[in-house]
């Protein structure tokens, strides 16, 4: 009797800490919430103003990318990683910047309503724990990026000035060893007073404008322009020959792509401009994929012109580009190359650490981190606090740490939060429709309507084309198209394929699109998702340490691990796209679930991979203090915590002087209890989706809800034809 009674009082507390960690947010609360911290600058509690067009989308998107990426990045990684093969590196790290943008598209427009970070969209979609992960990371990301640009301007002024700065630095300060990878590194005052500056002139509440950020880029694509041209006339192919292309060969690639990914962020403040946006439903992916490539486009030719003007040994590794003049005795070709240098780095370092008090602020209003990171000056109407310790930060951090350590710190905590975003757009995109809709029902059902009409049309040019397709006839008429594999109204793999589509969702044992989602597709869908995200981890591990840097017997026993972790990797996407999908319409959807968001989280995963061990070790120090921060404050601390303990003592005060009443049945009332008519799906966070009956009523209203909800189910199938719940009996629930 005893060991049952630990036994229970166990499972609840392991329920009741289950459903702390992944308890969401209200999308009601963020109507109210999201915007009052964009628009405590104007003292106004109206909503955001849509004035933001495509051109200024990809401008704010340009600009929070190119600055440090092209002025210090593509010397650092070409110098110390990859030698001319940055070239290549930059390639690979635009095309993982592209799988998680459109990844982030999606999880920005699932909460239309705010405007904000990857944690408000979790911390209203996913869960509590997820959010605050993303979060402390986002956090990192910003707190490294504000380091990075003042280090960066250091970097140029020391430049400017003959190294005298650094020389000075070095006579009357020492040098400081450990913080890098051994070598020493000098105390950068210089970054210090940069990084206090700018927090000041934030925590004042001096705005950033779209003019100015937009007058900021057209200084740096003239300069982009003039570096282009001028460097012409200084090339050299033998820079790349006899081997010299890539000298570290591509392990070496590898590792320079995982730190150029640094260069390529900055696509986020896009997606989290949604309300601000004229035509967010066109202008995000597309202001998105513009500024990626536009990005792209200035990294490869820079990068060629730099490899070709100077041996990559030569490289300086703190204002390469600027020195690249300066080596062939044209000295107004570094001057110009300073200006340009000044408006893409002053970008960049503003648009790190502008968003980093937000998030802060949003997460110390939550309860999450500690309260007084929420304080807002009437003066300023800015988050003065957590702008003022959160600069202090960044710039303690500029004054320690080497320019490439912050880089490849900041590339290994947004790696994570972005993969953590595919994650969980891949889990929500087969989570059952009784999830709350965040979206106008009205919007909805006309998007549906014309989805019906188009895919109709389709499906009859197919069928006219290829009669052989027996899998069409099964389809119920009316329905929406598949979504397994597109975005919008058609299919690309169905035009593509053709009739023989049907014929490969067959093969593949897809459902047909009149199944709609249940928790328990859900829940198959989530253990696998959390199965591949696991696994892709344990996949690179095995090549990158055990087939690359292994030798003999063990290589291949590496190689054949590698092989069947690969297989099951294959299973688990098989098994996701065997399970339906929700049919709710999404202003953006990312194309080819679940494939897109599988390959971002492999390519992350390598990527992270490839970063050296101490940045490991420092971002594994980060996490750890992070999670010591929510389980001794924020999971105690936090707005639903608190919110819940209120309730619970309010029904108790019910219970306690309400008992003795005898609530009276009247013709309004329902026959059956009102709350299991208003409960929405709660995700995989519910005791009832997880297969754990917590103990609130007797066993009888148990059995009576299950066979309830069986008849419901039976009919459903009933209606919709052959289909039937047999198909995922045997599947693990």
């Amino acid at each position: 009797m005893a060991a049952w009674l630990g036994r229970v009082s166990l499972g609840d507390a392991w329920y009741n800490m289950y459903s702390r960690l992944l308890r969401t947010k209200p999308v009601g609360s963020m109507a109210h919430s999201s915007d009052d911290l964009t628009e405590l600058a104007e003292g106004s509690a109206v909503g955001l103003a849509k004035v933001l067009t495509t051109v200024d989308l990809v401008s704010l998107g340009v600009g929070s990318c190119v600055g440090t990426g092209m002025y210090v990045v593509a010397g650092l990684v070409a110098k110390a990683m990859a030698g001319p093969g940055v070239i290549l590196s930059f390639i690979i790290a635009a095309v993982a910047s592209i799988l998680s943008g459109v990844c982030y598209a999606e999880f920005g427009v699932r909460v239309p309503k705010t405007t904000g970070s990857a944690y408000t969209y979790s911390y209203v979609t996913v869960g509590e724990f997820v959010a605050f992960f993303i979060g402390w990371n986002l956090i990192l990301e910003y707190l490294i990026g504000t380091a990075a640009g003042a280090s960066a301007l250091s970097n140029m002024f020391d430049s400017l000035a003959n190294h005298s700065i650094s020389d000075f630095m070095i006579t009357h300060l020492g040098t400081v060893r450990g913080l890098g990878k051994g070598e020493d590194t000098y105390l950068d005052v210089l970054a210090l007073v940069i990084a206090l500056v700018v927090t000041a002139v934030i925590a004042l509440g001096v705005r950033n404008t779209v003019g100015f950020n937009n007058v900021l880029n057209v200084v740096n694509l003239v300069v982009w322009v003039f570096m282009i041209i001028a460097g012409l006339f200084f090339i050299s192919s033998s820079n790349w020959e006899g081997g010299k292309f890539l000298p570290y060969g591509w392990s070496g690639v590898m590792q320079g792509a995982a730190t150029c990914f640094y260069a390529f962020i900055g696509f986020d403040i896009i997606a989290t401009t949604g309300e601000e946006a004229k035509n967010p439903n066109t202008s995000i992916p597309y202001a998105i994929t513009v500024s990626l490539v536009t990005c792209l486009t200035a990294y490869v030719s820079v990068s060629v012109i730099l490899t070709l003007m100077v041996p990559y040994n030569l490289i300086d590794g703190s204002a390469p580009l600027m020195e690249m003049f300066a080596v062939h005795g044209f000295m107004w070709g570094k001057y110009t190359v300073a200006v340009g240098s000044i408006a893409g780095l002053t970008v960049s370092l503003l648009g790190s650490l502008f968003p980093m008090p937000r998030v802060i602020y949003a997460m110390a209003r939550d309860g999450l981190l500690f309260r007084f990171l929420s304080h807002v000056t009437a003066l300023t109407h800015t988050p003065t606090v957590a702008c003022v310790v959160s600069g202090s930060l960044a710039a303690v951090l500029a004054l320690l740490v080497s320019l490439r350590d912050l880089i490849e710190m900041m590339s290994i905590g947004t790696l994570l939060a972005y993969t953590l975003v595919s994650v969980c757009v891949l889990l929500l995109r087969y989570q059952p429709d009784e999830q709350t809709d965040t979206h106008q029902f009205d919007s909805e059902v006309q998007d549906m309507d014309s989805l019906k009409h188009e895919d109709a049309k389709d499906d009859q040019i197919l069928t006219e084309n290829d009669g052989s397709s027996s899998y069409h006839t099964g389809r119920t008429e009316g329905e929406g198209d598949d979504s397994d594999f597109h975005t919008g109204h058609a299919s690309l793999l169905k035009r593509l394929l053709g009739g023989h589509y049907y014929t490969l969702r067959l093969r593949l044992g897809m459902p047909d699109v009149s199944v709609r989602p249940t928790p328990a597709t859900g829940r198959i869908v989530t253990r696998c998702t959390l199965s591949l995200f696991f696994m892709s981890f344990l996949l690179w591990s095995t090549i990158i340490f055990g087939v690359e840097q292994g030798t003999g017997a063990g290589a291949v026993i590496s190689g054949l691990m590698a092989t069947m972790m690969a297989g099951s990797l294959g299973k688990l996407l098989i098994m996701i796209i065997q399970q339906p999908e929700s049919t709710r319409s999404l202003p953006y959807m990312a194309p080819c679930v679940p494939f897109v968001p599988a390959a971002a989280i492999l390519v992350n995963s390598y990527l992270m991979l490839k970063l050296s061990p101490l940045t490991w070790a420092r971002f594994t120090i980060w996490c750890l203090i992070g999670l010591l921060i929510y389980i001794c404050y924020g999971v105690w601390h936090s707005t639903l915590e608190l919110n819940a303990r209120e309730q619970q003592a309010h029904a108790s005060s019910y219970q306690r002087y309400d008992d003795h009443l005898d609530d009276t049945f009247s013709p309004g009332d329902d026959l059956y209890p009102q709350e299991q008519d208003e409960r929405p799906y709660q995700g995989w966070s519910a005791p009832e989706e997880r297969g754990y009956h917590y103990q609130q009523g007797n066993q009888h209203e148990i059995q009576y809800g299950d066979q309830e909800s069986g008849e419901q189910e039976q009919s459903q199938y009933e209606d919709h034809g052959d289909q039937s719940p047999a198909a995922f009996e045997d599947l693990p629930v």
